[in-house]
């Protein structure tokens, strides 16, 4: 069985992966922005072309992309507050208001700008986009709310940085705090350290910084308020995430007893945006787009290096190190099932091989040709990296494949008994991680509830649609609603995480873990389909269905030489 810590494998990647940046249509008046109640309206920079378009269904339906290519800007799988937030450079927690669908529809633009685009000009772009194409009206303000402040404890132990360096602690490095992985025989766990290097960091972008990266612990923005001027150089670690026996280092202790700061939770005044008003269709791509905005040739190594992982080696890693991309002790499976996105049994009759052979990776790529940031580091969002592998793979091992809908096991939700709360039309339809508006957390008492969502103003068949990127440890293909209940519903599910039910038992059906009659965990611990069951009256049922499954026309056991 692969064994892989996810959630490690993305936090490597998430200091390197960008904020997205969207598009707007050429050819358009440009829009304009209030600079204050006495000063005339100022035109916004505009994006040179754009196409917009809803987003295709995915598996783990979260924003992703932002980074230049050339002169292209590529986004997918953002929200209209992903946008909103992103033009206003907010939190999305932090835009109010609007239409229920805010947080459900998810676009895909590409943009074309000028390749010297300061980041600054990209927000007003997006938002020149949103009054264009969606009719955005809305207005910045503030407003107090949960932050967690950063502020100087006993005494900061902080280096102030050399004025006069401009590199970081590794070649192609620039300021910012650069991940350090662990050892390659060190086998990935909740436990495990998490380790950064920091050189040249303000406050206020270590700030935004530990909000991105520690979110096991810091469910609120981090405000500066240390008053520390100038920038930093510094190391920081901490116990990736938080241990039910109180072991490890917390990211409290780690900012406490390593930097000399303090992180507390407080209420501070936050940037906020309100949305007055917004179209949920954009207005249509202009005639001949595709002509004038071709999409660019796959993304793919410049050098490529692939050989057999050594057999001491403990878990999956992905990390991007200058112009290096690593991949460490990785199967066939991982590479296809990563690359595509699709689910873990989604390939169809694959060959024995899939899974047993592992395999190091080491992909260089010019930097003269691909995105950078400060310090000419590399910067790659998921979805290049995913296509460069695609290539590898496709001319490496002479990869083959096309998607099939094929017979297979599917869930379906049903009603029985429910109990269910109409929901308060005014709110924003979608399911967020944590506590529902009551505040009520039932982690709190019960370490074994591992996951907490709570859901406003959802249909039964929108409910059924997320539930797989919900619960993927339970959940393997997109779950079919036949609950036949009409309305939009409010909600909180707490449960248990799929690693924190034991195994079934006996009397169970199958070996599935995550089936619906699998026994729970007797210490408080209790599955999904319990939860579903026992909160809202509701079951989940596997059907015979179809669904699309990833199919191996052909594939090499070994790749070619080096």
């Amino acid at each position: 069985m692969m064994i892989i810590h996810r959630a490690l494998v993305c936090l490597a990647c998430a200091t390197l992966l960008c904020s997205p940046t969207f598009a707007q249509s050429a050819n358009t008046a440009p829009a304009t922005t209030p600079v204050s109640d006495t000063t005339p309206a100022a035109p916004l920079p505009t994006f040179q072309l754009a196409d917009i378009h809803v987003s295709p269904h995915s598996n783990t339906p979260q924003i992703r992309g932002g980074t230049l290519h050339g002169d292209r800007y590529t986004t997918s799988q953002a929200t209209m507050t992903n946008l909103i937030a992103r033009s206003y450079n907010v939190e999305s927690s932090n835009v109010l208001g609007g239409p229920a669908w805010l947080d459900l529809d998810r676009f895909d633009v590409t943009a074309q700008a000028p390749r010297t685009t300061s980041p600054d000009d990209i927000r007003l772009m997006i938002r020149s986009m949103l009054i264009d194409r969606f009719k955005l009206v809305a207005h910045p303000g503030t407003k107090p709310l949960p932050a967690v402040v950063l502020s100087v404890g006993k005494g900061s132990k902080l280096k102030q940085a050399d004025a006069s360096a401009d590199s970081g602690p590794g070649p192609g490095q620039g300021p910012g705090c650069q991940y350090q992985p662990p050892p390659q025989n060190t086998a990935p766990s909740p436990a495990m350290e998490v380790k950064f290097a920091c050189h040249a960091v303000t406050m206020e972008s270590f700030a935004d910084f530990l909000h991105s990266v520690a979110s096991p612990y810091l469910k609120s923005p981090v405000v500066d308020q240390t008053g520390l001027k100038g920038a930093w150089d510094f190391d920081i670690h901490w116990t990736y995430q938080k241990q039910a026996d109180g072991g490890g280092t917390s990211i409290f202790d780690a900012v406490d007893k390593q930097l000399g700061l303090k992180l507390e939770a407080k209420t501070a005044p936050l940037p906020v945006v309100f949305v007055d008003s917004v179209n949920e269709t954009p207005t249509p791509n202009p005639p001949g787009l595709d002509k004038a905005l071709p999409p660019p040739p796959p993304a793919a190594f410049d050098v490529a290096v692939i050989k057999p992982a050594s057999p001491d080696e403990k878990g999956i890693s992905l990390q991007v190190k200058g112009s290096q991309i690593i991949i460490d002790n990785a199967p066939l499976e991982f590479l296809i099932t990563w690359s595509w996105d699709i689910g873990d049994g989604r390939i169809a009759n694959p060959p024995d091989f899939l899974n047993k052979d592992h395999w190091d990776i080491l992909g260089k790529v010019n930097v003269d040709n691909a995105p950078t940031g400060p310090g000419s580091a590399l910067q790659l969002d998921q979805e290049d990296l995913q296509q460069m592998l695609k290539t590898l793979l496709a001319d490496r091992f002479e990869l083959k494949s096309h998607m099939e809908d094929r017979p297979a096991d599917a869930y379906t939700l049903i009603a029985a008994g429910p109990h269910l709360k109409k929901a308060d039309p005014t709110n924003r339809t979608g399911c967020k991680n944590g506590p529902g508006p009551d505040g009520k957390d039932p982690r709190i008492d019960n370490p074994q509830l591992g996951r907490l969502v709570a859901c406003s103003n959802i249909t039964m068949a929108q409910f059924a649609a997320q539930l797989q990127s919900m619960a993927p440890g339970f959940i393997k293909n997109q779950v079919i609603d036949a609950t036949g209940i009409d309305g939009a519903y409010d909600f909180t599910l707490s449960f248990s995480t799929s690693g924190q039910l034991r195994a079934p038992s006996p009397q169970a059906a199958g070996d599935d873990p995550s089936s619906p009659d699998a026994a729970s965990v007797p210490t408080g611990g209790i599955s999904l389909f319990d939860a579903i069951y026992k909160t809202l009256g509701l079951k989940l049922e596997k059907r015979k269905g179809t669904i699309p499954m990833f199919v191996i026309d052909h594939i090499d056991e070994k790749p070619t030489d080096n």
